[in-house]
């Protein structure tokens, strides 16, 4: 099973809200999902990311493949370079 880190949409119209979360990558972008992994809300004024780092690393270490949204947020809260760091220490 091919598992990916992606958004999943949530909110009315106009008024987006997205949960992370790690779903089988056959499944729909709105269907169903395995664990989510934090939310981002783009609708404020600054942007609202909360990330259990814990459960990305995770996911991340079992092979799960962010896609480029959740990467650019996972980098920005530091957890790629984490997980990029393990890989290493890991050889």
């Amino acid at each position: 099973m091919a598992v990916k880190l992606r958004l999943k949409r949530m909110g009315s119209k106009a008024k987006p809200f997205y949960r992370i979360v790690a779903a089988d990558s056959r499944s729909p972008r709105d269907g169903r999902f395995l664990e989510v992994v934090g939310t981002y809300n783009p609708v404020k004024g600054q942007e609202v990311v909360t990330v259990d780092e814990e459960k990305a690393l995770y996911w991340l270490s079992k092979g799960a493949l962010p896609t480029d949204t959740v990467r650019s947020i996972l980098s920005k809260q530091g957890i790629m370079k984490k997980h990029a760091e393990s890989k290493k220490v890991g050889k």
